[in-house]
């Protein structure tokens, strides 16, 4: 019995022992499996991409670190050079430029390989357009061979296909030509630690990037049976009808005319020929038939037209995948009609291209205010308060800074792009260079308001202008009237302006920093009746309709955190403004010889184009 129960106590010791020893070696199992797989996510401890470190990061993480390691480093784009030897031992030198060949780094491929085999430094995945460093290095190969191969290619004469057969000559092997220039520049950048800031050589300095390649004699007769292939089974059928584009947003057509400028047939010097739909050109093709399906998430931009940039923009709106629907198009083309494919539109991300505004910390927009104008943009009072929005369009307030419009824009005169227009002067609007400017400074002055900023100095019309807020409004005259307000946020403040035929809009980008900015206005007191007043006839006579003169008080209340903060009083009085017409002029007889002389008679209207209209409308905030 004894024994026995010696037995049994003994397993019993064993059992509870061999259970904590299992319980250790599963910590130990999990703690090893900790470290070498950095934590929960999907790339092992010590897994890096040109010395960025991604261990530790799922795939969508590791996805974005190394975008923001490596989109848009100037360095990755230093000039490659590509020595050609070619005969009689003529040689010469290419620069190919990475971003004009497609030469740069496949960030989802280089996920997908570092997930698959991490735990160390991983080489990125490296793409190239062989079509395209073939076409860079083509003048180089000229210069050193007049027997130099040609590719085939296919181009559109509007929606007529025009066919270049391939012919043969000396060329390089672009296949491994390509797979040097890609070792040469990985190698390069790899070296200079561009990630981490280092800085890969420029052409002719120690260190720069650069391959040798032979010239060779090359056979494309291929290439003619590949092209009389690609005419009869995608080029024809191609332009032969329209696709539709089907969305969530509606349908629009991508015609034969589109279709024809988008769709490349280009080849290499080895007889090579390959389709392509540029997604580049097939956007601009379809022009605003794309914009139909497509939506802007609010953004501050800065000049006009082709020179126009994105300073920062919120996430949001929808915009088409340019790359997934040049692929589909290119798929559906060879196929008989009805011909479609779906649009994918996604989000775009808040992006803040100037890393300046984003160490200010300006990353969306506080603030904005619109004015409406009548008579469109050729009005001379329009022309001037798009020429100071323009000046003043991507101004930046720091924190703690004050704003001057008349510091900043400087005299307003003739020879800087401003003409007469209406201003009040003496209780009466007469012609001055630079009149309209008050209704910039107007809608400048509430959109610094309603951003919260400290109002420095401004000062509201003499007379009450009926499509502006009352008492929250402003004037300005060179040099004693001016708008201030100081950014008394900790954040910068970037100003926007933009301008349409009939509004312009002040908006502020910064870190919000209030729940709301609103306005109180009390009721209108002591109102007086515009005078009638004649003014003598001529050019300077300017009609006006007259306005009713009274007083009043504006609150701004400011909420932050779910509470009223601020409460600030703003009272103004306001002048009747006069009922002004203008008187007519003396008769003036006209003789039979001034007709003759085509001479026109006299008239109560001003001939000069560029006199103001004799009765501009009553909302129409005419100002210096």
């Amino acid at each position: 019995m004894r024994t026995a129960l010696w037995s049994t106590k003994k397993r019993r010791r064993y059992s509870v022992g061999g259970a904590i020893l299992a319980l250790l070696l599963i910590a130990i199992g999990a703690l090893a499996g900790f470290t070498t797989n950095g934590g929960k996510g999907d790339f092992a401890r010590g897994t890096s991409v040109l010395g960025i470190d991604i261990s530790g990061l799922d795939r969508s993480d590791a996805t974005a670190r190394l975008h923001a390691g490596l989109d848009g480093k100037p360095e990755l784009d230093k000039p490659i050079t590509v020595h050609i030897t070619g005969d009689s031992a003529k040689a010469a030198d290419a620069q190919v430029v990475p971003d004009q060949v497609g030469l740069g780094v496949d960030v989802d491929a280089t996920v997908t390989a570092a997930h698959a085999n991490g735990g160390h430094a991983v080489a990125p995945a490296v793409t190239l357009d062989t079509s395209k460093l073939d076409a860079a290095l083509r003048p180089t190969v000229d210069k050193i061979t007049a027997d130099a191969a040609t590719p085939g290619s296919v181009t559109f004469d509007g929606v007529t296909p025009k066919v270049t057969y391939p012919s043969p000559g000396k060329g390089v092997d672009i296949q491994k030509t390509g797979d040097a220039v890609k070792t040469g520049w990985l190698d390069a950048v790899s070296a200079a630690g561009v990630a981490t800031g280092g800085t890969v050589p420029s052409p002719g300095q120690p260190g720069a990037p650069s391959v040798s390649v032979p010239l060779i004699e090359i056979d494309n007769a291929k290439g003619r049976a590949q092209v009389d292939q690609l005419m009869d089974s995608l080029v024809k059928p191609a332009v032969s009808a329209p696709v539709t584009v089907h969305s969530a947003k509606g349908d629009v057509t991508i015609t034969p005319d589109m279709i024809a400028k988008s769709l490349k047939i280009t080849g290499t010097a080895d007889g090579t020929v390959t389709p392509t739909v540029d997604a580049a050109a097939l956007r601009t093709a379809m022009g605003p038939a794309i914009s139909k399906i497509e939506s802007s998430p609010p953004s501050a931009v800065k000049g006009t037209g082709a020179s126009q940039q994105v300073l920062v923009s919120t996430a949001g709106g929808a915009y088409v995948d340019g790359n997934k629907l040049a692929t589909d198009v290119l798929g559906v083309l060879p196929h008989a009609t009805p011909r479609t494919v779906n649009a994918v539109l996604n989000p775009a991300p808040a992006q803040v291209t100037d890393p300046n505004l984003a160490k200010l910390g300006v990353k969306e927009k506080v603030s904005s205010f619109t004015t409406k104008f009548p008579g469109g943009l050729t009005l001379p009072r329009v022309h001037n308060i798009v020429t100071v929005a323009n000046k003043v369009d991507g101004a930046v307030v720091k924190p703690g800074a004050t704003f001057s419009l008349n510091g900043y824009t400087g005299w307003r005169g003739y020879e800087q792009g401003y003409v007469d227009a209406p201003v009040i002067e003496n209780n009466k609007l007469v012609p001055a260079v630079g009149g309209g400017i008050s209704q910039f400074t107007t809608t400048m002055f509430n959109a610094s308001y309603y951003a919260g900023l400290k109002d420095v100095e401004h000062k509201p019309h003499s007379f009450y202008i009926p499509n502006y807020p009352s008492v929250i409004e402003s004037t300005i005259f060179w040099p004693t009237l001016d708008l201030k307000f100081q950014n008394n946020t900790p954040y910068g403040m970037l100003i926007d302006t933009s301008y349409t035929n009939d509004s312009i809009t002040v908006s502020m980008w910064s870190t919000k920093v209030y729940d709301s900015v609103k306005t109180e206005w009390g009721p209108k007191t002591n109102v007086t009746k515009p005078a009638d007043k004649t003014l003598p006839a001529g050019p300077e006579c300017i009609a006006t309709a007259g306005s009713d003169g009274f007083k009043q008080d504006a609150y701004r209340v400011i909420r932050k955190d779910g509470k009223e903060v601020q409460r600030e009083k703003f009272s103004w009085s306001y002048d009747a403004e006069p009922h002004y017409t203008c008187a007519k002029p003396d008769p003036v007889t006209t003789t039979a010889t001034d007709q003759a002389d085509g001479q026109q008679p006299a008239t109560d209207q001003p001939v000069d184009p560029e006199t103001p209209p004799a009765v501009p409308p009553a909302t129409s905030g005419w100002g210096r």
